[in-house]
């Protein structure tokens, strides 16, 4: 059962699990839970006869009736599992790297087998940030297209490989398991539940009264080459110092696999594995990383910042922007440019 079959239990009312982590985001767990409480406010607001009851539990399989969050305060009242919740939401947990969230994951085990029985029985599971990898630990993103917060791409690629990783997206739901991007995209799956439990009115409503942009899809006009995990293997290094110092000009493949000291065929092989790109697309990436940068801190015209990405034709920079970015470059450094304070 997917999260878009849950309008079906919500006249004996629709039951938000969430997972209790310790040292969770506690946003990750607190803001969906008040983002239920405002709909159902909203919801006696424009009916008062609703027969309409969004819940919300916090669940521990541990048997604690207190969770520690990342910052040292405790959320009291976490409930032992019971009865299954009509959706669960495993919150993410904040980390140093991405070799400590994995590390992390062995605190994890007694919630990880958890996830594995509600699956089985049913029960559809969303994550949010870092809640990713406890779902794919748990083997349950297994063939199954996902996202996780983009800045962890590499790890998370690198130790699943099953799973079908698109770091583009705000949230992918695939048959009953959905992803969530960074921490606040889960807000935008909240609202899509809120749909899916009542309807897109009291959705609208909600996301109004809580600022929320539901018009935002994609994570890649949030990303940030100099946050995100750099390469540690010695030929990703070196390939991306050379292409970077020559993103002037175009770079050819035999020329790049001189310069590593290696074959084009191993190349193109380490490319794969590592970026899941080729070195051409990856010059083009390491480009529009250059004009987001620009874009953000300087005043150059566009055509300007064309040629120094190492591009002639501004139109179809301007359309490799977009594709990349789903923003055009006006759009982009209007949201994000630098503004003097």
């Amino acid at each position: 059962m997917s999260v878009v079959d849950v309008s079906a239990r919500a006249e004996r009312g629709f039951t938000l699990g969430i997972l209790a982590l310790d040292g969770c985001v506690l946003s990750g767990v607190t803001t969906p839970m008040d983002a239920l409480r405002v709909a159902q406010k909203i919801a006696h607001f424009r009916d008062p006869g609703t027969p309409l009851a969004l819940h919300s539990r916090l669940i521990g399989v541990r048997g604690q009736d207190t969770v520690i969050g990342a910052t040292g305060l405790s959320l009291t009242g976490v409930q032992a599992p019971g009865e299954d919740p009509d959706l669960l939401l495993v919150p993410g947990y904040m980390h140093d790297s991405g070799s400590d969230v994995l590390q992390r994951l062995s605190d994890f085990r007694p919630e990880i087998d958890y996830l594995r029985a509600l699956h089985l029985r049913g029960v559809p599971i969303a994550s949010s940030c870092t809640g990713a990898f406890l779902l794919a630990e748990a083997g349950l993103l297994n063939g199954r297209r996902a996202t996780v917060s983009w800045w962890l791409e590499g790890s998370f690629r690198h130790h699943y490989p099953k799973v079908d990783l698109d770091v583009s997206q705000l949230i992918v739901e695939d048959n009953g398991i959905t992803t969530t991007g960074g921490s606040s995209a889960v807000m935008n799956f909240i609202v899509r539940v809120i749909a899916n439990a009542s309807d897109e009115g009291l959705a609208q409503h909600t996301a109004r009264m809580l600022l929320l942009d539901t018009d935002r899809q994609s994570q890649a006009p949030y990303i940030a080459m100099a946050l995100a995990e750099k390469p540690r293997h010695s030929l990703s290094e070196k390939a991306e110092r050379f292409l970077r110092e020559e993103l002037h000009r175009d770079v050819t493949v035999a020329e790049l696999a001189e310069f590593c000291g290696t074959s084009e065929r191993s190349l193109l092989r380490h490319f794969h594995s590592h970026y899941h790109s080729t070195p051409v697309a990856r010059l083009q990436h390491l480009r529009v990383e250059r004009a987001k940068a620009l874009l953000e801190s300087t005043h150059l015209s566009f055509d300007e910042i064309v040629e120094r990405c190492g591009y002639s034709d501004a139109s179809s920079f301007r359309k490799l922007f977009k594709r990349a970015t789903t923003l055009t470059p006006t759009s982009y450094r209007e949201r994000f440019r630098l503004r003097a304070q």
